[in-house]
């Protein structure tokens, strides 16, 4: 019979002359109430999955009785998910992730999602639209340089039909993640964009920018370590995509997150970002017939 173990994260600490203690994956320290059982017992059946050595001498009802009350309170660590009986997955497993980019950033993000389970593929501009509509799957765009206008048009689209949709670039020596959007009304790059105009006086001159308006790129282009942190961060987002968008803490929502990582210290800024809602037409103008 397969028997539950901790789940990763998790532990019990034995502290001397008192009960023992659960420490839970998120630090937390919970008190055990073993009852009738052994802290030994209930450490052997929750690290080696073993059941305890019954005591010769005891009577067989209250071996029984033991037993169970060990089935109930291993019954509890799984219901609190402390326990479990089947290994942990990799998050990314059974998600498809498509990279598009430059290969400085894409590269270690290959191997990041492959290691977290994702099945990884490269990608081109020219086949997005044949990959509208697919749940479990992932775009993510690398650039190591502003975005030219119009180029993430075709990929703003995906999320309207459920297929996630990320993004990266670099504008001189910031790097800028995109919030991950998955599902219609999420944040696009065209949101962005509108966003990061409107809170800043020197709008013209940052649209100016975009649009190639600047002179030759001076860098810092992402470095092994720059460009490791970038990958790590993108994956962290697609691991949040693959849970259902949720997250621990006091951070932002990943679909409502723009991250700014500055590439000569590597420290990275939060900056909530909501999508921008569709204008409404202005209203015909009536004409009136002469007098």
């Amino acid at each position: 019979m397969t028997r539950s173990r901790l789940a990763p994260g998790t532990g019990i600490v034995t502290v001397p002359g008192d009960r023992p203690v659960l420490r839970t994956a998120d630090g937390e320290f919970l008190r055990i109430d073993t009852g009738r059982v052994g802290t030994g017992e209930l450490v052997d059946r929750l690290t080696a999955g073993e059941e305890p050595h019954a005591d010769p001498s005891a009577p067989a009802s209250v071996s029984a009785s033991a037993s169970a009350e060990l089935d109930r309170l291993v019954a509890a660590f799984e219901q609190a998910g402390h326990a479990a009986t089947e290994p942990r997955r990799a998050p990314l497993t059974g998600r498809t992730v498509h990279l598009l980019g430059d290969p400085a950033l894409t590269e270690p993000l290959s191997r990041f999602a492959a290691a977290e389970g994702a099945e990884v593929h490269r990608a081109t501009a020219d086949g997005l639209a044949g990959l509208a509509g697919r749940r479990d799957t992932a775009v993510v765009w690398c650039l190591d340089s502003p975005v030219p206008e119009g180029l993430w048009a075709e990929a703003d689209r995906l999320p309207a039909r459920h297929t996630a949709w990320l993004r990266c670039h670099r504008e001189g020596a910031h790097a800028w993640i995109e919030p991950l959007a998955c599902a219609p009304g999420d944040v696009t790059s065209a949101h962005v964009r509108l966003r990061r105009l409107a809170a800043t006086a020197a709008h013209r001159e940052l649209a100016a920018y975009w649009t190639g308006h600047r002179t030759p790129d001076t860098g810092p282009h992402p470095t092994e370590a720059s460009a490791a942190l970038i990958a790590a961060l993108l994956t962290a987002d697609l691991i949040a995509w693959a849970g259902g968008g949720h997250h621990r803490g006091a951070g932002l929502p990943v679909r409502r997150r723009l991250r700014r990582i500055d590439l000569r210290d590597l420290t990275v800024t939060e900056h909530p970002v909501l999508p921008v809602p569709d204008v409404a037409p202005l209203p015909a103008p009536v004409t009136r017939p002469k007098a």
